[in-house]
């Protein structure tokens, strides 16, 4: 049976073709891919095998096939007991002054609100969205969870949505060449927002040795091929691995930056795939 994706949605942002669905009696989200290549989906698969790989809490994606288009679907990781609060709520609590980066600026909303371990888990996201080079992960594309009964701080929430990767919207060309590649939510470009890990030592950097297996497997399958050929899975891969060995000369060096409101992100919004994609 086809999904039927014409009720609005109005619990998850951006422009994606989505709908939350109760599948084997759990609420799940299911969510399509923009341009003719429809990556997102095989990008949050991708995304869930790094981070079994690093061991990063996370929410698991799987694909699907709908009447020959892929979606990524992922259980609700919210319940009746929780409440997932967005990183921009948190920024609310407080005025960020001018010589306050957007990133300590988050930091000390957390502090204030006696959010713990903040940092760990910001080091492993950004560490993340580095090697997959994720171009949308704005405020609310990350967030914490706190008991929906009691208001107490659970801690930092499962990394969701990271499909907008992997040069999702590049050419080949500009995947191989890793051109004019965004980043949010803290920094303009990724180079600079790795800057801000305050420790890798959590990071097996060894393990990721087989991304290129990992990345294979889901594209080498005769329905992903009508999507992504060839030349396109080989060039991502490809990137993949040179930003993997480029963080790898990145935490020898461990260079930390103190950070500053240089480079910081101007606008932190989702981006807009209507433009690329008429869903």
């Amino acid at each position: 049976k086809s999904f039927d994706f014409s009720s609005p949605d109005n619990t998850s942002d951006g422009c994606l073709k989505k709908r939350w669905k109760i599948i084997n009696g759990k609420r799940c989200l299911i969510k399509g891919g923009s341009n003719l290549e429809r990556q997102q989906p095989f990008n949050e698969v991708i995304a869930t095998k790094i981070m079994e790989m690093l061991d990063i809490p996370h929410v698991p994606y799987e694909l699907m096939w709908d009447n020959g288009e892929p979606y990524s679907v992922c259980e609700d990781f919210v319940d009746s007991n929780t409440d997932l609060v967005s990183a921009w709520r948190i920024m609310q609590i407080q005025k960020k002054d001018n010589n306050t980066s957007v990133y300590n600026h988050f930091i000390n909303c957390c502090k204030a609100l006696g959010i713990k371990n903040i940092k760990p888990a910001l080091d492993r996201m950004i560490t993340l969205d580095y090697i997959i080079a994720n171009e949308d992960r704005h405020l609310n594309n990350f967030g914490v969870l706190r008991n929906a009964e009691t208001l107490e701080w659970i801690g930092f929430a499962p990394i969701y949505d990271s499909g907008s990767s992997l040069g999702y919207d590049k050419r080949v060309s500009q995947i191989i060449r890793q051109s004019d590649i965004d980043c949010k939510p803290f920094k303009k470009t990724h180079d600079e927002q790795i800057k801000l890990v305050n420790d890798f030592s959590w990071i097996d950097i060894g393990s990721l040795r087989n991304i290129d297996q990992a990345i294979c497997e889901v594209f080498d399958d005769e329905n992903v091929k009508e999507f992504i050929d060839e030349t396109r899975a080989s060039a991502i891969t490809e990137a993949a691995l040179k930003r993997i060995n480029v963080l790898e000369d990145i935490i020898f060096a461990n260079v930390f930056s103190d950070d500053t409101v240089d480079g910081d992100v101007e606008e932190n919004i989702a981006a807009d795939y209507t433009q690329k994609f008429d869903i």
